[in-house]
């Protein structure tokens, strides 16, 4: 008897379960990692929305092209803005429904599809050992002949492209004669930007293209002060991360309460220790202090989606003629 009174109980915890909605949200490899803001998000959420919140990892947009309208997310995180005019384009989104005046960014937010859930500048790390640190780009490209940095590919790495079209909008029609200039300093172009970092930890290049957040966790996990971003007279452009609701979602109500989700203390005080970013939601009094403290850009280079993907065929063109010459 009692081995039947608990198999039932089992099959009835089973059909508990069954009936708990499931979420699924596409994200990119280093969201859902264990190191990633990811896990922590998902037991967070699932405390309160009746929910089994589901990652579906890997690359996103390549994804979303060749799903189209048939793709299985509820919700996609981990986009930015300078990809965000393809993924508009196939018109599979629909409104986050969130109030914007909530963002606290370096820039005015009134995009109604792609919600902020975190933001960067980007910017070169150094350690600050093998060299001083570079105060805008001529300096950069003027560094002693044995400092090297490492760079991402813009045609792989979102932040390989975000570095050409900043260099772009900086440089204008002399992009291409700067990008000659900075080639001898540039030890190697990795595919993504896990690659390249790793690099630069491991003592192969003095600098790496990063973001101005990355020395916190040098700071806040390994006690390491000598790893440290550079602050370019000229301005940084800034990086945000994006989530969207994918309109042909089943279960819009719980995609609508996780957008909510994004804008609460309970997501965002997730985001800096984890993602090592700025929320894009808190003041800055609310941001643990190895983030408050670092040293921030005087101003964004901030291009929109449409000024990005005009400049953006042009902008690796120039940067691939530097560096294959």
């Amino acid at each position: 008897m009692f081995k039947l009174t608990f198999a039932a109980g089992l099959l009835s915890a089973g059909i508990v379960m069954a009936q708990n909605p499931i979420l699924t949200v596409y994200a990119p490899d280093y969201f859902t990692s264990e190191w990633g803001p990811g896990p922590s998000i998902e037991a967070k959420f699932e405390e309160t929305c009746n929910c089994d919140l589901v990652f579906s990892a890997g690359e996103l947009l390549p994804r979303l092209v060749l799903e189209g309208q048939n793709t299985k997310a509820d919700v996609v995180i981990g986009l930015n803005t300078d990809i965000t005019k393809k993924a508009r384009e196939l018109g599979i989104f629909s409104p986050h429904n969130q109030d914007n005046s909530r963002l606290n960014l370096p820039v005015e937010w009134d995009d109604e599809i792609f919600l902020p859930f975190d933001w960067s500048y980007v910017s070169f790390v150094f350690d600050t050992t093998k060299t001083d640190l570079p105060n805008n780009f001529e300096e950069l490209a003027s560094l002693p002949e044995n400092i090297k940095i490492v760079i991402q590919d813009p045609r792989s790495s979102i932040s390989g492209l975000a570095l050409v079209l900043w260099i772009k909008q900086i440089y204008g029609d002399n992009a291409a004669a700067y990008w000659q200039k900075l080639a001898p300093k540039i030890l190697t172009v990795t595919k993504g930007w896990s690659e390249a970092y790793g690099l630069f930890t491991d003592g192969e290049a003095a600098g790496v293209l990063s973001f101005t957040t990355s020395p916190a966790y040098h700071i806040a996990v390994e006690e390491d002060n000598t790893k440290q971003a550079a602050i370019f007279k000229e301005g940084h452009y800034p990086f945000f991360e994006l989530a969207a609701k994918v309109k042909s979602s089943e279960n819009d109500a719980l995609s609508s309460m996780f957008m909510k989700f994004i804008l609460s203390d309970e997501f965002q005080d997730l985001i800096p220790m984890t993602n090592w970013s700025y929320p894009s939601a808190q003041a800055v009094e609310k941001w643990p202090s190895v983030f408050s403290d670092l040293p921030m850009p005087q101003s964004a280079v901030y291009l929109s989606e449409n000024a990005a993907s005009k400049i953006t065929k042009q902008a690796i063109e120039e940067w691939r003629n530097a560096l294959s010459q």
